[in-house]
């Protein structure tokens, strides 16, 4: 049954191990991702580290918060993601941190492995997910580096976003499905602030902070970005007053660090 999860996409794949085993390296207890830890505080490092041999520049200029949201976006992606397509299949897929493994991997989506023959509800599988996986992640990383709660709960929008697209793209007899596992995610109290609906119009009311890794340069907003709105917004008012200003406006691309 897990194919059909990995046949959506390589966020939605995970593995299995039996219920209670230990992990065996290169597994490693997600437990550990849910609070401000070591192996969680190397990989903001690292991830920086990365972002800055990226973009050519020394790793002093890259803001810590700016690869603290890409990790946060990171593995908040490959917890909403395989739930989300697990609700939408009528799958049961226990991603509590308690009894997840992880993989502490450079580049692409972080390896998961979820105890076999899932547990739970079926039916209330948004509240598991968002109360006992992502907000202890998101508050850990939190306490890690100074970032707003509300960018890194945005990025857990985007993320929900995302995997209802990804799914109506890959199952499009599943995509109203999808679009309404994002909706039950959005309307939870975490993230009932986000004012705009799930759909491909979808706009998180924060930024991720990756455009600042390319400052001035169109193609770092991400698609779903607050301030994509708000530029194109100011490109359409210079318009009425200068010529200068005559050009196409932002395109709306979305510029991801899978790390």
């Amino acid at each position: 049954m897990l194919d059909d999860l990995t046949a959506l996409g390589p966020f939605f794949a995970v593995s299995s191990h039996p219920p209670g085993a230990a992990p065996v390296p290169p597994w490693r207890p997600a437990s550990e991702l849910t609070g401000p830890s070591a192996p969680l505080g190397d990989r903001i490092a690292s991830v920086r580290a990365a972002l800055a041999a990226r973009v050519g520049r020394p790793v002093a200029k890259i803001e810590p918060r700016v690869a603290a949201s890409a990790v946060h976006l990171g593995l908040v992606a490959r917890l909403v993601s395989p739930a989300l397509g697990a609700a939408v299949l009528g799958l049961r897929v226990d991603l509590r941190p308690d009894g997840l493994w992880w993989q502490d991997t450079a580049g692409g989506p972080v390896p998961l492995s979820v105890p076999a023959g899932g547990t739970g509800n079926q039916g209330e599988w948004d509240r598991p997910l968002l109360d006992e996986a992502v907000a202890p992640v998101t508050a850990a990383v939190a306490r890690l580096v100074p970032v707003s709660g509300r960018v890194l709960w945005g990025n857990v929008a985007s993320a929900a976003n995302a995997a209802a697209a990804q799914v109506a793209r890959q199952r499009p007899d599943l995509a109203g499905d999808a679009w309404r596992a994002a909706g039950r995610l959005l309307a939870s109290p975490w993230l009932r602030d986000e004012p705009h609906p799930p759909g491909p119009a979808f706009r998180r009311s924060s930024c991720c902070l990756f455009y600042l890794l390319a400052p001035g340069d169109p193609s770092a907003f991400c698609g779903d970005c607050v301030l994509t709105g708000r530029q194109a917004n100011r490109e359409r008012l210079s318009r009425t007053t200068s010529c200068s200003a005559c050009r196409p406006p932002l395109p709306a691309g979305v510029w991801r660090a899978e790390l």
